[in-house]
């Protein structure tokens, strides 16, 4: 419920069109609302950041135990549930969720697609300032969304080695299938309307 409720979430900023007349209609005047999702980088950031910690004892395995003694003591302290793997698949979650998050959005070219179609949000003037605003309310959203992310994520891997508590789903799991079961249930919803 949790996991849903947080994916569902967004932030909507008010975008107003100003009114204009064409020959003898007046066109425009609406007022519509840009959807900015709290978690806009999605499930890829636990993924990129538990591919990079399970590199080194992928290397390890290569060698099968036959390896420096250094990269034997490197696959203890990254083993699950370890506190370094922990704290480091925590910070290259929330770097990750930043990063992709920056790659996926870009505040400059949505203010300048509000600019150049007449939109612009009100109290905020058009153009930078709109891309300063964009790229504030983001920052803060990705924030929350990274926090959450490392929540989920986190959780099951502590539950799993502190209390020995199975689970059959970790976060990431557990992310990826209520998302594709989110995004199904609303092509289905959305096929069904258009019929």
């Amino acid at each position: 419920t949790f996991i849903v409720f947080i994916e569902r979430s967004q932030r909507r900023i008010v975008v107003q069109y100003p009114k204009r007349q064409v020959g003898q209609r007046m066109f425009g005047g609406e007022s519509s609302h840009l959807p900015l999702k709290l978690n806009t980088a999605g499930v890829i950031p636990p993924i990129f950041a538990s591919s990079i910690l399970l590199l080194p004892i992928t290397v390890a395995g290569f060698n099968a135990g036959q390896g420096p003694d250094w990269l034997s003591a490197v696959n203890a302290y990254l083993g699950r549930g370890q506190p370094l793997f922990i704290g480091l698949y925590m910070a290259g979650i929330i770097f990750f969720a930043f990063f992709y998050t920056s790659v996926v959005f870009n505040p400059a070219d949505t203010a300048d697609n509000l600019k150049k179609n007449g939109g612009f949000v009100p109290g905020i003037r058009p153009g930078r300032n709109t891309a300063e605003y964009l790229d504030y309310v983001l920052t803060r959203l990705t924030v929350v969304g990274a926090m959450y992310l490392a929540a989920v994520c986190l959780l099951p891997e502590i539950l799993t080695a502190q209390y020995a508590l199975p689970f059959y789903f970790g976060g990431t799991s557990l992310l990826i299938v209520i998302t594709v079961t989110m995004d199904t249930v609303a092509q289905i919803h959305s096929h069904l309307l258009a019929h």
